[in-house]
């Protein structure tokens, strides 16, 4: 026997769980189908397992892709504040940390509730585990209220649709279930797909170059980060990305907030910069020391950055190894230099293992910024798996349930014609 649904939703993380919750109030018949025995893993993991739900204040500037535009109207018109009214119905208490970061007070638990209990609201039928075999689309003609456009073969049986969205994320945490099957579907459709990414990720290191610098692993620090493209024109040069936030050592190279953020911009081959002494006028402050002080070099540094930090920078420098009143004024303003505008290139990074999100995705020429519906009549996507990549900080669910919205308006008013 073949069930017909007015609407299938592959994928049951934060978009799809939203949207399908969503559809279902708006009278929809939907299933809601997901291959892991749980759903929202990233959420329950995500914020140290308090879920940073969304920002304070969200942009399209926080958001990158190959056309960064995208997504504008989504995010217009469903904001941070639309999701914080939806916690508050549901009773949620939450926080702001840094920079308009909000988290649950309790656990991510309480938002992964939340949206479950939208889904029942809803009447949404929930497939859980349950595997995708094959998906067809069975004719050509526009999609029509009662018209079985899609046919799904699923462990669970055959199902038909008139509407399909695909919110199955990108290869972020595999370990939690992350596979590609959303852009694997959407090439089988004559969809483009831009090249995946691992983002919001650790860099690596490999080689000498690195091991002054293991022995610094968990050491902390505020830093100015920024991108350095290859080969950079004047304007590439002006519209470098720059970060203020903490940077941490590891064994294998940096991670921290400020490298996570320029890991979305960075690639392979490209240098970055770091200002490992941000708001200090170094050469001014090395300067003065040496006509004053009869300390090492390394301890006149400790003042402006961690002591282990300092002592690691001028071990491999020999000129560097004496009392800075005998350092010469070169040598000084050398080292101001470099720890003002450290230039290092990494190797790689810690790929999908470690990777928060995943930049690239389903190409947005093929997707209405006001629908989410593809070139393909009645098949949409929604969240990661979408070309729409936010910062750290929230962005990435506030992307998640924006377009969610806008996906789940659109099924509605299709269903309606």
């Amino acid at each position: 026997m073949i069930e017909k649904f007015d609407a299938v939703v592959i994928g049951g993380g934060a978009a799809g769980l939203f949207c399908a919750g969503l559809a279902g109030q708006r009278g929809l018949k939907v299933l809601l189908i997901d291959h892991s025995e749980k759903v929202a893993e990233k959420i329950r993991i995500s914020g140290g397992g308090r879920c940073n739900f969304t920002n304070r204040e969200v942009l399209p500037a926080h958001f990158l892709g190959e056309n960064p535009h995208f997504c504008r109207s989504a995010l217009s018109r469903y904001t941070p504040q639309d999701f914080i009214a939806l916690l508050s119905r549901h009773g949620i208490a939450f926080h702001e940390k840094h920079k308009g970061q909000l988290f649950c007070d309790r656990s991510a638990e309480d938002v992964i509730a939340m949206l479950l209990a939208e889904c029942a609201a809803g009447q949404v039928t929930r497939w859980q585990p349950c595997s995708i075999k094959n998906i067809v689309k069975s004719a050509d003609s526009p999609v029509k209220s009662g018209f079985s456009s899609y046919q799904i073969d699923s462990d669970r049986g055959r199902v038909e649709t008139a509407q399909l969205v695909i919110a199955t994320g990108g290869l972020s945490i595999p370990k939690i279930g992350a596979t590609d099957f959303g852009y694997r579907l959407a090439k089988d459709f004559g969809l483009r797909v831009v090249e995946p990414r691992a983002a919001l990720v650790p860099l690596t290191f490999d080689g000498a170059d690195w091991a002054p610098f293991a022995e610094l692993a968990g050491l902390a620090l505020p830093v100015l980060l920024r991108t350095n493209p290859v080969a950079a024109t004047p304007k590439q040069q002006r519209n470098a990305v720059t970060f203020a936030e903490d940077l941490l050592f590891t064994h294998r190279g940096l991670s921290g907030p400020a490298v996570l953020q320029i890991s979305s911009y960075w690639r392979e081959g490209q240098s970055v910069r770091i200002d490992l002494a941000p708001g200090e006028d170094l050469p001014a402050k090395l300067l003065r020391a040496k006509a004053t002080s009869k300390k090492r070099i390394a301890n006149e540094l400790a003042s402006v950055v961690p002591s282990r930090l300092a002592d690691a920078w001028v071990a491999s420098d020999a000129a560097l190894q004496r009392p800075i009143s005998e350092a010469t004024d070169k040598a000084l303003q050398a080292l101001a230099q470099r720890l003002s505008d450290w230039q290092i290139t990494p190797t790689g990074s810690e790929g999908y293992r470690k990777a928060e999100v995943t930049a690239g995705g389903i190409d947005t020429r093929d997707l209405s910024s006001q629908t989410m519906e593809s070139a393909v009549p009645g098949l949409y996507f929604i969240g990661e798996v979408v070309d729409v990549t936010g910062w750290l900080g929230g962005y990435n669910f506030q992307w998640a349930w924006a377009s969610a919205f806008a996906c789940a308006g659109a099924l509605a008013a299709a269903h309606q014609r």
